[in-house]
C-alpha cells in the first residue's frame, strides 16, 4: 500500500502534462519518481512528493561553473538516460549557465549568468565542476575576467544551494596532488563552509540528479556525512557491495592481470583494488546504462579510489588498499589446497615411540614429586622432635 498514493496520481492532469513534457509514458514517469525517490531512501510516500514537485514545481535555475577540470563530470552527465540530458535541462532544471553547453559565449555567456542570478536571487543552485586554484591570488584560472575564486564566492553568495561535482571540486582531485603547483583547492575550502560535494572521477550522473530533486520536491538537500556526501549514495563502501566480494571472503584472488583468476573473475584486492576503503555507489547504481556490469570492477579493472579523498590520486595503484570492514586473515586456504597421504608404518611406529616416552616421562615425574613430598615431610618431623628434646 505505500505505492497507493502514487498509484492515485496517475490520473493527475498535471502528470499527464510532466510525463507528455518528459517524452515518457505516466506509468514511466511514476515509475521514474518512485525510482528516484527509493534511491534517495526517502520514506514511504516520498515517492507522490517527488512526482508532484516534479510536475508543478518552478524548475530550479542551475549555475554551473567550470575551472580546472577535463569536463568529464558533465560528460558523464550527457550519457545519463532516465532522463536524458536534455530532458532534465529543459523540462526538470533549468541550466541558465554552462560554458560547455551554452550556445552563447563571451560577453552574452556571462550577461545569462548575472540576469538568472538576479532572477533568482536566493532561489538558484551552485554546481561547481573542477578544482579551484588559489595560489598567488588564483591567476591560473580567470573567466571573464574573473579569477575562480571571485566569481564562486560571487556565485555562492546568493545561491540557495551550492553543490560541487566531481572531486575535483569536492577536495582538490587530481590538480591538488602533489606538488599541486596552483594550489588547487575544493569549494569548501574556498568558501569557507560546508557544500554538499559529489565526488568522482566522473560521479555517477544519477547523484547529482537525486541530489537536485530532492531539493525540488522538499526544499532541501538530501542528508550528508560529516565530508559533505549525500549519505544516500556514500554511506557504504564499494566492498561491501561488489559483485566479487564472494570470492574475497572466500580468499580467492587474481594476482596477475589475465592470470587464471582474473579471468574467472576472482576479487582484484591484490591488484591494488581500493574498494574496500572508498565509499561510493558504483556497484549498485552502475554506468552508463548499459546493463550487469558496467563499471570499473565488473570490466576487470581494479577501483582506484576516484571519490576518496586521501586514496584516489595519492594512493599507487598497486598499493593493496586498507580495508575497513574486515582483513583477510593470513590463514586463508590455497585456491587449490594439497591433499594429505595419510600415516606409514613407520611414521605411526615413531609417533607411539614419541608418546611412549612422553607418557614414561611424566610418570616419573610423578613418581619424583611424591618422593620429594615424602623427603620433607620427614625432616620436618626430625627437626619437631629435636626441638622437644631441646625443651625438655
Amino acid at each position: 500500500m505505500a505505492n497507493s498514493s502514487l498509484l492515485r496520481l496517475e490520473g493527475d492532469s498535471r502528470i499527464a502534462v510532466a510525463s507528455d513534457r518528459l517524452g515518457m509514458r505516466r506509468r514511466e514517469f511514476l515509475q521514474f519518481c518512485a525510482t528516484l525517490a527509493a534511491g534517495l531512501g526517502l520514506p514511504p510516500g516520498a515517492d507522490a512528493a517527488v512526482a508532484e514537485a516534479v510536475a508543478s514545481k518552478k524548475r530550479p535555475s542551475v549555475i554551473w561553473l567550470h575551472f580546472q577540470e577535463c569536463t568529464g563530470c558533465s560528460e558523464s552527465m550527457l550519457r545519463a538516460e532516465h532522463p536524458t540530458l536534455e530532458k532534465l535541462i529543459l523540462d526538470v532544471i533549468s541550466l541558465d549557465y554552462h560554458e560547455t553547453l551554452f550556445a552563447a559565449a563571451g560577453h552574452q555567456a556571462e550577461q545569462a549568468r548575472k540576469k538568472a542570478m538576479a532572477d533568482n536571487k536566493g532561489g538558484y543552485v551552485l554546481v561547481v565542476e573542477g578544482a579551484i586554484p588559489t595560489r598567488d591570488g588564483g591567476i591560473y584560472c580567470k573567466v571573464g575576467g574573473q579569477t575562480a575564486i571571485a566569481l564562486t564566492r560571487e556565485c555562492a553568495a546568493d545561491a540557495a544551494a551550492v553543490i560541487a561535482i566531481g572531486s575535483c571540486a569536492s577536495w582538490g582531485g587530481m590538480p591538488a596532488t602533489d606538488p599541486n603547483p596552483t594550489g588547487s583547492s575544493g569549494v569548501a575550502a574556498v568558501l569557507g563552509k560546508p557544500v554538499v560535494t559529489i565526488p568522482g572521477c566522473p560521479p555517477n550522473p544519477y547523484n547529482f540528479l537525486s541530489t537536485v530533486v530532492h531539493f525540488l520536491a522538499f526544499g532541501s538537500l538530501p542528508a550528508v556525512d560529516d565530508l559533505g556526501r549525500p549519505k544516500f549514495a556514500y554511506s557504504r563502501l564499494i566492498h561491501e557491495s561488489c559483485e566479487r566480494r564472494a570470492h574475497f571472503d572466500a580468499g580467492r584472488f587474481a594476482v596477475e592481470f589475465g592470470d587464471e583468476g582474473h579471468r574467472k573473475g576472482y576479487c582484484l584486492y591484490k591488484l591494488g583494488c581500493k574498494g574496500p576503503e572508498t565509499y561510493a555507489n558504483c556497484p549498485t547504481v552502475l554506468f552508463g546504462d548499459a546493463g550487469a556490469g558496467t563499471w570499473p570492477i565488473g570490466c576487470g579493472c581494479p577501483c582506484f579510489g576516484c571519490s576518496e579523498q586521501g586514496v584516489g590520486f595519492s594512493k599507487p595503484l598497486h598499493m593493496l588498499a586498507k580495508v575497513k570492514n574486515v582483513e583477510p586473515p593470513q590463514q586463508y586456504p590455497r585456491i587449490v589446497e594439497e591433499q594429505g597421504m595419510g600415516a606409514t608404518l613407520g611414521s605411526a611406529a615413531i609417533l607411539a615411540a614419541v608418546a611412549g616416552a612422553a607418557a614414561g616421562g611424566t610418570a616419573m615425574v610423578a613418581r619424583n614429586l611424591g618422593l620429594s613430598h615424602k623427603a620433607e615431610e620427614a625432616e620436618r618431623a626430625k627437626a619437631a622432635s629435636k626441638t622437644t628434646e631441646t625443651e625438655a
